[in-house]
């Protein structure tokens, strides 16, 4: 049974860097598996011009199959059990943002603090940039910089999707 888990913050938080490093240390052993919400949508993943582009220009769905990798380009937006089922077998979901999915969430904050994430977070990572003692105490506070530390409460609290 997959596990998944969440993340959320405020722009250059950390949040990026902090996933990227779980998801190196994980996948040597697991398939780790990232969805990121862009909610402005801005991501770019296809090259103008390129055929694939043309293609999804088109207005059709369209899937480039490699050796290495598959990419779907579509027009349509997913629900997240639907984006499971796309992604077939996988150990560890990672979630970027989508912050009224119900999965147990990480805030991610450095510099400053926003307390309007601890609605729908169960801990906070936070660096040396913030005072512990202005944290709240209700609330695991995870380490940052330790991606051991935050992995082992993925481990303990990621929740069987």
């Amino acid at each position: 049974m997959a596990k998944a888990v969440a993340f959320t913050g405020v722009s250059n938080s950390g949040k990026t860097t902090l996933i990227e490093k779980i998801s190196q240390k994980l996948s040597k052993e697991l398939r780790v598996c990232i969805i990121k919400n862009d909610p402005k949508d801005k991501a770019v993943f296809d090259t103008q011009g390129k055929d694939s582009h043309k293609f999804f220009e088109s207005g059709a769905d369209v899937v480039v199959v490699s050796s290495t990798r598959t990419t779907l380009f579509s027009h349509q937006s997913m629900e997240l059990e639907g984006v499971i089922r796309m992604l077939g077998d996988f150990d560890l979901l990672l979630v970027e943002g989508l912050k009224m999915l119900p999965l147990p969430r990480i805030c991610v904050a450095r510099d400053t603090f926003h307390a309007e994430y601890l609605g729908f977070s169960e801990a906070l990572a936070v660096d040396e940039s913030l005072d512990k003692k202005d944290l709240p105490k209700d609330i695991d506070i995870l380490d940052l910089n330790d991606v051991d530390m935050v992995i082992k409460w993925i481990e303990k609290n990621a929740k069987e999707i």
